[in-house]
């Protein structure tokens, strides 16, 4: 197939790129400079030049805690947009499949863990990342409307657990967790500092999948996507302490300092588990342990960041 993958410079559209291959369809990966997501007539004038027959849609603004409290204008309309633009003009111009890379941080603050696939909109959503949640949720329901008006689309959306990985950011103000974790420790043992502060009580519990992983299961889903359910977690289906992530960043490291709890920081949701269930049905399980993906993931760090 032809397939028009958005956010190819970002860790998953490169991660996509590298696994793609090992694999015959041809892509399409536009820079935002070729193909502004938010401008609504260029998105138009590119799927109808180009006439994809798929399309991946992983642009987005992305960002840890401290960006999505920052910046909530720029996460909720930015997305928002992006996703509305691409799957409107997919539709208007015939393309029968998309894939939509959603989050899930549209899980609601309080439902109960594991978190399953009809959740979605079933409470209160977490402040701290309301606006990219409420943007992802609006592309993901968008895709069930486009499929429920045509029977001829297949529209579907994957909800990652968080991911970490090779091509990942390391800016301490715009950071995941681990790729800004990675980053603290690394300069820590290069200070030589005695202590590595954590945002809260460090008891919250979080997800991770190394986003190679997630790029294995995209070729997987194209491959079987005429029975991939229509909202589908992808992750690990277990979870670690916010704690127990520092410690194994520090023991890839080799920092041996000690760490102190700052209470008066954001921690966000207490935990934060997909339901993998469906995941298993589905056919797919992930392959990187966390002390393996944190090792490549410092490699690439130390390569790429730390080369001056």
């Amino acid at each position: 197939m032809k397939i028009l993958l958005t956010g190819a410079n970002g860790m998953v559209g490169k991660n996509i790129l590298a696994a793609a291959i090992k694999h015959r369809h041809e892509f399409l990966s536009p820079s935002s400079a070729e193909l502004n997501l938010l401008d609504g007539s260029a998105v138009n004038d590119y799927i109808s030049m180009h006439s994809p027959d798929m399309v991946i849609h992983a642009a987005g603004i992305v960002g840890g805690i401290q960006a999505n409290m920052s910046q909530p204008v720029k996460f909720l309309v930015d997305n928002m947009q992006m996703g509305l633009n691409i799957l409107t003009a997919s539709n208007s111009f015939g393309v029968a499949k998309f894939l939509n890379l959603s989050s899930s941080c549209m899980y609601p603050r309080d439902a109960c863990n594991p978190l399953s696939e009809d959740l979605i909109l079933k409470g209160e959503l977490e402040p701290t990342n309301e606006g990219y949640a409420l943007a992802k949720i609006t592309s993901t329901r968008l895709c069930e409307y486009i499929n429920k008006e045509d029977g001829n689309r297949q529209y579907k959306t994957i909800i990652p657990c968080n991911l970490y990985g090779c091509f990942d950011k390391f800016d301490p103000n715009n950071s995941h967790m681990i790729p800004a974790v990675i980053r603290k420790i690394s300069e820590a043992k290069r200070d030589d500092l005695s202590e590595v502060d954590i945002w809260g009580d460090g008891e919250a519990r979080r997800e991770f999948m190394y986003a190679e992983d997630l790029a294995e299961f995209v070729f997987y889903a194209i491959d079987n996507f005429n029975r991939m359910p229509q909202n589908l977690n992808v992750g690990l289906g277990k979870d670690f302490s916010i704690n127990e992530y520092y410690q194994a960043v520090a023991n890839v490291v080799g920092y041996t300092g000690k760490f102190k709890h700052d209470l008066t920081k954001p921690v966000g949701m207490k935990q934060k588990l997909i339901d993998d269930e469906k995941l298993k049905e589905f056919g797919w399980t992930y392959k990187t342990q966390l002390e393996s993906g944190i090792r490549k993931t410092y490699q690439f760090y130390l390569s790429e960041y730390c080369n001056d």
